[in-house]
């Protein structure tokens, strides 16, 4: 039987964003708010992931130890995730248990942020920052953003700085919390085998006294300038080279032409960096991705390299993705084109996979795109639309960040 998508909005703001299947097997429902770490006060950096922990520590009416033992109760398959621009706690389970999985996933969204609970997961936090401190990949990536886009909001960690974490209080959280939950800013996506009037009426249900709370997000442009920054550290032994330019937003159909000419540029597999970095031992690993943001879009590059040869590398890099506006190839479109389209295709075959495709959605546009929509923009991709976005995205200015041992 076809998919059908139908929407609701609650008296309070809440919207319901559902793409039925009556031939799946499973549900998946999701919370999805428009609170990420470019929402937040600078002073509490950080706080969207410190919040999106203390949700499991349980509502007014459930205590830590019920959250966990209510989705195994139920056989879910939950989760829930921090970006630059959104938190969402989801769970997927048979359609027996719709009720039980979105009254639980209601009380992981309105919290009791008891005190004790906060000063516990604050060292929990500490420790996770610590662990990816060690992290070359993690310390370039975040120099990276922060350099690149300066005192725009996405410079902002998502784990936030130590020191915000240590400052940061309860009420703080309280706060922030109260000002960027509201049902206005938050869309529940639900996706696979479901009654779009009951999930209504449990939307009603449990979610329907959530009181009412504008959270506009500024979406300035970012004012880019070429930079590059060295950083060492005498306790590596490898090379690490990240850099980052301007790409399209969350809202322009043009990204599905940016993840192909990512894909054909830095594939893990028979890109064009791949055969020029990694296959001729120049590289250990050559990344060339995009990234969609709400307002504007990143490309990016990452290498892994002998500190001897991270110039040459990076050299080599640079002419790989510039030589690419002059030669592109109707075969190389196609390859990147079908992977792609195959990703997308397993990707939406499961509830799961299409309720964080739903949500995402809203996050970025308040609309709705079918799979259907979105294999129809990606296969309109030629070689012509990645020669007219390279005309406009011409990987400049761009921000180049190295990390590697002293000398």
């Amino acid at each position: 039987m076809p998919l059908t998508y139908k929407t609701h909005k609650l008296a309070n703001g809440l919207t319901i964003s559902a793409e039925i299947n009556p031939d799946a097997h499973s549900i998946a429902a999701g919370f999805f708010v428009r609170a990420g770490s470019r929402d937040e006060p600078t002073l509490i950096n950080g706080v969207s992931h410190f919040l999106e922990h203390m949700m499991f520590k349980g509502s007014e009416k459930y205590g830590w130890e019920d959250v966990n033992r209510i989705f195994d109760e139920i056989g879910a398959r939950y989760n829930a995730f921090t970006s630059q621009e959104m938190t969402a706690y989801y769970a997927n389970v048979i359609p027996e248990f719709t009720e039980r999985a979105i009254e639980h996933l209601s009380h992981l969204l309105r919290p009791a942020i008891r005190q004790a609970d906060f000063d516990t997961e604050k060292n929990v936090i500490l420790e996770e920052i610590a662990m990816y401190l060690d992290d070359p990949g993690h310390v370039i990536y975040e120099k990276m953003m922060e350099l690149h886009f300066g005192e725009h909001p996405l410079g902002m960690s998502i784990l936030g700085p130590a020191d915000s974490i240590r400052r940061m209080q309860r009420d703080e959280m309280a706060r922030y919390f109260a000002d960027r939950y509201g049902p206005g800013n938050t869309v529940l996506s639900v996706t696979g085998c479901l009654d779009f009037d009951n999930i209504i009426a449990l939307a009603e249900k449990y979610c329907g006294h959530w009181q009412p709370q504008a959270a506009p997000r500024a979406t300035r442009l970012p004012d880019f300038t070429s930079k590059r920054h060295e950083m060492t550290d005498p306790k590596l032994n490898r090379k690490y080279t990240m850099a980052i330019m301007p790409g399209p937003s969350a809202q322009d159909d043009r990204r599905f032409a940016a993840r192909i000419l990512a894909d054909v540029l830095g594939d893990t597999e028979g890109s064009r960096l791949y055969w020029a970095l990694v296959e001729n031992a120049i590289a250990e690993d050559a990344d060339f991705g995009f990234y969609p943001h709400d307002g504007c879009g990143s490309f990016y590059f990452s290498l892994v390299t002998d500190p001897g040869k991270s110039e040459q590398a990076l050299d080599i890099c640079l002419k790989e993705i510039h030589q690419i506006k002059n030669d592109l190839t109707e075969e190389e479109v196609a390859r990147a084109r079908n992977k792609i389209a195959t990703s997308l295709v397993l990707g939406g075959e499961l509830p799961l996979g299409r309720m964080r495709s739903v949500g995402n959605q809203w996050i970025y546009t308040g609309g709705y795109r079918s799979l259907d929509d979105d294999m129809a923009t990606l296969m309109a991709v030629t070689p012509d639309s990645l020669r007219e976005l390279l005309s406009e995205y011409r990987f400049d200015p761009m921000t180049i960040v190295t990390l590697g041992p002293p000398g």
